[in-house]
Formats: C-alpha cells, structure tokens, sequence
C-alpha cells in the first residue's frame, strides 16, 4: 500500500515538475503571464523550467539518493515561494495550486522507499 501510494503521489509530483518546465521554457500561459504579473524578470522562466524538468528526470529515476534530496529541496522551494509571491500580491487563488503541490511534494519525500533515502 506504501509503494503505491508514494507512485501515485511522486507521479503528480514529477508530472508538475515536467508540465511546468515545459511550459516555463516555452513561456507558456498561464504560468509565464503570472510570473512577469508578479513583477519577476522573464529569464528566470528559463531557469525554473530547467530546474523543474531536472528535478522531474532524478526524483523519478532510481538511485541518487543525494541529489533526489536536493530535487525535493528545489520542488519545495518553488511552490513555497510561488505561494508566498501569491500572496504577497493579495492573489490568494494563486496560493492553491503551489501549496498543494508543496504538500504533494513533502508527502512523496517522507514515504518514498528505502531504496531512495539517503
């Protein structure tokens, strides 16, 4: 039951982290809009969608247990941080989505196998 429920979570986790680099490279709505609506430089579309596509590739490939650490740390980074820039800006319904995403992403680090600890 572990196993399947740290598969269905991590493939949400790493499945936003795919979807939004791609989308984050290509500049695409609606997370490129909100990011130049937050009053964030447009190249760093460029270097979160970059992160974000790695982060996908090590937290769901086996082994590297080390670096899977520092993805989880980076995954949680971003949604924490698009959360708070949501809120900052008084757009409360941009909290949602990045702060279920963060929850997902803490949730898929403390039940993923042993295999994958560091």
């Amino acid at each position: 039951m572990r196993t399947t429920t740290y598969w269905a979570v991590t493939s949400i986790v790493v499945g936003e982290c795919a979807v939004g680099g791609a989308m984050d490279l290509f500049r695409m709505a609606p997370f490129y809009p909100m990011l130049i609506d937050l009053g964030y430089p447009s190249y760093l579309s460029t270097i979160l969608g970059t992160a974000k596509l790695a982060a996908a590739v090590v937290i769901a490939v086996p082994r590297l247990p080390r670096l899977k650490e520092w993805a989880y740390a980076g995954v949680l980074i971003n949604m924490t941080g698009a959360a708070a820039s949501n809120a900052a800006a008084h757009k409360y319904t941009g909290t949602i989505a990045p702060g279920a995403f963060a929850v997902l992403a803490l949730a898929s680090w403390a039940i993923r196998p042993r295999s994958r600890r560091l």
